[in-house]
């Protein structure tokens, strides 16, 4: 009978995926243009965490001003990409730290210390750019902070789940590193009569 929880050698692989899927969000939601938009026809306003699109209701072309210019654009952009960074370095440790057969429990912990970094990083990131960007960005229509920025979001919570299970992970050790015999429990010692 195989098992395989959380806490076990042949699943160690699982912490190192996940973040390689908070990568992947970190990096649409860096990429992605769909950090506010018109939320309804005509499409007239839209924005990434680096420039802010409006144009006309009978205009093709888009005309875009850069965020950089202001200096909360500059602290949301900075905030959410030191966290995407640091973020990289921690899932390179973490393929480093799960690769290597004497697993290092103290290297694990730190590596759950750096992305809650990570995650503290992120949401500063996630939180100034809303609160500034309506409140100096004249906004056009009914607009809604889309997808882009649900990425972003995404990223941080799995983030800070795997931070958890990196902190915790070195609490489970002899589980992981198969260092404790199974034990078996019976209700009744007529179901198991050859222990007598």
């Amino acid at each position: 009978m195989v098992v395989c929880g959380l806490a076990c050698w042949r699943c160690r692989w699982l912490l190192p995926l996940l973040l390689g899927l908070a990568i992947i969000m970190g990096i649409i939601a860096l990429a992605g243009r769909g950090w506010l938009e018109s939320e309804s026809e005509p499409y007239v306003q839209q924005a990434s965490l680096w420039e802010s699109c409006t144009r006309g209701e009978e205009d093709l072309n888009w005309s875009c001003e850069s965020l950089m210019d202001y200096g909360w654009g500059r602290a949301a952009a900075a905030t959410y990409l030191v966290g995407f960074v640091i973020l990289v370095i921690c899932f390179a440790l973490a393929v480093i730290a799960f690769s290597i057969e004497i697993l290092r429990f103290n290297f694990v912990r730190g590596i759950g210390g750096l992305l809650f970094v990570v995650a503290a990083f992120q949401i500063i990131g996630l939180v100034i750019y809303p609160v500034k960007f309506t409140e100096e960005i004249p906004l056009t229509g009914d607009n809604m902070f889309s997808w882009a920025y649900g990425f972003g979001w995404a990223s941080t919570v799995v983030v800070i789940g795997c931070a958890f299970f990196f902190c915790c992970l070195p609490n489970w050790e002899d589980e992981v590193l198969g260092n404790i015999k199974p034990s078996y429990y019976y209700s009744s010692p007529e179901r198991a009569p050859y222990l007598n």
